[in-house]
């Protein structure tokens, strides 16, 4: 017989790392081919770092969903291994482990934050829906690190970066919420972005749910406040342990960057001719940045997350392509979606190309109409540059250096998208890479399944499937356009 322990959770994180439950309940599920086989028994056994172990023993029960955590309470930044193993009513051994499940522990009490709330400098521009702003740090690390952890929030949106490069892949935190009651932050194990000596911390923000556009009839900003800023603290550990805390303070510099304009509704707006390369990476010259505000903050609202994050999570090439009436490049992506386009494109310096959405057409046009106030418009102007290599859908006529572009901060609900301004040269390629529509929502785990033998009713399924994507952006919505 061949019993195993299958998909051991914690609570219901698709991820346990930076959970905030200080005894967190642990469910399981078996897998096995004897027929009518029920669990009778189970044992959990909880270790810590050390080696040093917990174990319930063998507790007759048949319950596997939401059991009680059995060992000590986390306090923050505990780290445990959980594992589990069942008996059946008629087995005399238990069945194997299962593997382990690693738990850490995120920042559990208002105590352990040392971070304050920094908000960029007013003279770069604070009017809701308005640009971007970049925040960065420079700090030193002196040695080989252990572990480091980022512990980060924002009033708005933010992206972090380390080092030039991104930090972690979700999109849109910390999310919509009321942010004067919770605020989630998120943990980042950013160990292998870190080096000897220099480095730089940084982050965009951006409007958000925080202060961008929200509401029929026109709308309302600054529903939750009136200025956007950013709250993190990285936490390094060294092999010796040691600790260093580099958190947000009057340290922290500010500055515009590419972003032009960022709306929930209305679309990005971006010039690469504006990009500060490698502003996140240790020997950039930020002598002109001006100084953070310290703002007042609440650190006992800031709390772990409890449901996954908002992901890139899947990618669609066109149907078709075809030329508008109007003039452009209309794209059919054959389903509807919430997402933003991702482009490959290369040409000119300052040309200017428009991407609008929609989910249907009208006389073979976008249908602006359900749209009512909303522009759901991006425009990206090109950098140029010379050329360096061929980019997959990009026409080998193109000049210059191939861009590929993805707005960050804003999402559209749309089926159809027209594009304008594109390099003639270059239409070619949008069925083959030049243009890609990126599906963005909740990082949900499918746990069902639908088949018949009827395709039309499949279909209806599926679009039930598609109509949660579209609509579980953070929270659930009834319209992602």
């Amino acid at each position: 017989m061949s019993v195993r322990v299958r998909r051991l959770s914690v609570e219901h994180h698709r991820e346990s790392f930076g959970i905030g439950e200080p005894g967190p309940r642990l469910s399981w599920q078996i897998e096995t081919d004897e027929q009518g086989w029920k669990q009778a028994a189970y044992e959990i056994e909880v270790a810590d770092p050390s080696g040093s172990s917990t174990s319930t023993g063998m507790v007759e029960s048949s319950d596997s969903l939401l059991i009680a955590w059995p060992a000590a309470e986390l306090t923050s930044r505990d780290r445990r291994s959980v594992r589990v193993r069942v008996w059946g009513a008629l087995d005399g051994d238990p069945s194997a482990w299962s593997d382990n499940v690693l738990i850490e522990a995120g920042l559990m009490a208002e105590a352990d934050w040392s971070a304050q709330l920094v908000g960029p400098d007013r003279d770069l521009g604070e009017r809701p829906d308005r640009p971007p702003v970049l925040v960065r740090r420079a700090f030193e690390i002196d040695g080989a690190v252990d572990r480091a952890r980022l512990y980060v929030s924002a009033h708005g949106m933010y992206a972090a970066e380390m080092n030039g490069r991104r930090v972690g892949d979700d999109v849109f935190t910390p999310g919509w919420t009321s942010y004067h009651h919770r605020l989630r932050y998120r943990t980042h194990d950013v160990t292998h972005l870190l080096r000897p000596g220099a480095n730089v911390i940084g982050a965009t923000l951006a409007d958000g749910w925080y202060r961008g556009r929200l509401g029929f009839e026109g709308g309302r900003t600054e529903v939750y406040g009136d200025r956007t800023a950013l709250i993190a603290q990285l936490e390094v550990r060294y092999p010796d342990g040691r600790t260093q805390v580099v958190s947000t303070d009057d340290a922290w510099r500010s500055q515009a960057g590419p972003v032009l304009a960022a709306s929930l509704y209305d679309g990005e707006r971006y010039d690469a001719r504006r990009e500060l390369p490698g502003w996140s990476a240790p020997g950039f010259e930020a002598a002109g940045w001006l100084p953070v505000d310290l703002l007042d903050h609440d650190p006992a609202v800031l709390v772990a997350p409890t449901g996954p994050p908002v992901r890139r999570i899947e990618t669609l090439r066109p149907v078709s392509v075809t030329p508008a009436p109007s003039g452009g490049q209309l794209v059919d992506f054959g389903q509807n979606i919430s997402g933003r386009l991702r482009i490959r494109v290369c040409g000119e310096a300052g040309r200017t190309i428009r991407l609008r959405h929609a989910e249907v057409l009208e006389d073979g046009e976008l249908s602006l109409r359900p749209l009512r106030g909303a522009d759901a418009m991006d425009e990206y102007t090109l950098r140029g540059g010379v050329a360096d290599g061929v980019v997959e859908g990009v026409a080998s006529g193109g000049e210059g250096q191939v861009e590929v572009w993805e707005p960050r901060f804003t999402v559209h609900g749309f089926r159809y998208a027209h594009l304008e301004n594109w390099p003639p040269d270059q239409v070619d390629g949008l069925t083959r890479g030049g243009v890609e529509a990126v599906v963005v929502h909740s990082d949900l785990r499918r746990t069902g399944w639908f088949g018949c033998s009827d395709p039309l009713l499949e279909r209806l399924h599926e679009n039930v499937v598609w109509s949660q994507k579209g609509n579980f952006v953070d929270v659930p919505t009834d319209c992602p356009q």
